[in-house]
């Protein structure tokens, strides 16, 4: 693999097209997702009218934090904010039309981006993995019922069960659980680049 070195954003890019995870919490309190006003009555993983930009921090320490379009703006500039939410929409429509058509729904993604050594802003890090996305099964799908997934929902589920409260160390993981997140992880591969 050839890298290179860049300067990251302190800022994760989530672009959401469905209703889940802490996007699905802050709906149930206010009606808002990243304080952008969702219609009212949807339940829990459906499908937004259109996907939805809601950028977090890139904590060092600590956990990273849901904020608005006018924070991230404030952390990184206007101009850069805007490039990051333009290509960052751009690729999850990408991504959604790909998958789509191998029979997964890419519920949601974040993107990283960072300044190379020409001061350029681009894409870093990984790109809809399943560490870095929801990826739900298009033929099983049904708003407000649990999903079946190829991501990491497995370990978030567990971790949940266990009531840990995700301070370090983390908790040793039970074999079985390990070996799920794998075979849900290859799942994803095998249809993803088949």
């Amino acid at each position: 693999m050839l890298v290179k070195k860049c300067k990251p954003l302190p800022v994760e890019a989530v672009v959401r097209g469905y209703l889940a995870g802490s996007g699905w919490k802050e709906y149930k309190a206010s009606g808002t997702v990243c304080g952008i006003k969702i219609p009212k009555g949807l339940k829990e993983f459906e499908k937004l009218p259109e996907p939805i930009f809601t950028p977090a921090t890139k904590e060092e320490v600590g956990h990273d934090e849901n904020i608005d379009f006018q924070r991230m703006s404030s952390i990184i500039g206007d101009e850069a904010a805007q490039m990051v939410k333009n290509k960052s929409i751009e690729l999850y429509n990408f991504g959604w039309n790909y998958m789509n058509e191998r029979g997964i729904i890419l519920a949601d993604t974040k993107f990283e981006f960072g300044y190379n050594s020409d001061n350029q802003l681009i894409l870093i890090d990984e790109v809809m993995t399943p560490d870095s996305s929801r990826f739900w099964l298009t033929e099983k799908y049904e708003p407000g019922k649990p999903q079946y997934n190829f991501d990491k929902q497995v370990l978030r589920d567990y971790l949940e069960s266990i009531d840990w409260n995700k301070m370090p160390p983390p908790p040793e993981l039970p074999e079985a659980i390990v070996k799920l997140t794998y075979e849900k992880y290859e799942e994803a591969y095998t249809r993803i680049v088949s």
